[in-house]
């Protein structure tokens, strides 16, 4: 079974779950489905899909920097991160920590 096969079919169940009005586990148990992957598919399906590109051939993972518009300077550098995460003040004299905390990430 292809992923979007098992995909279809999981959106399917959690349909088919949403309409029943019987709890995930009762209704797992009706269909003889394992709860923990009913669990898994209803969380994937529910969060909006990633798409990567594929980068072109010859460009580097560096991501384009660009000043947005009212910011001033002495504010310093702020760095936005998927999810909503945000580092801020960042400038000359503490720039080697955004170093240590993307290694963290």
């Amino acid at each position: 079974m292809t992923h979007a096969e098992r995909k279809r079919l999981w959106q399917q169940h959690i349909e088919d779950w949403q309409a029943s009005g019987l709890s995930g586990m009762a209704y797992c148990q009706q269909q003889s489905l394992t709860y923990c992957r009913f669990v898994y598919w209803r969380k994937k399906l529910a969060e909006p899909e990633t798409v990567i590109a594929e980068r072109p051939a010859g460009l580097s993972g560096f991501a384009k920097v660009a000043a947005m518009p009212g910011t001033a300077l002495s504010d310093g550098l702020t760095v936005s991160l998927p999810g909503g995460v945000s580092i801020t003040g960042l400038h000359a004299g503490n720039v080697e920590i955004l170093g240590a905390v993307l290694r963290q990430l």
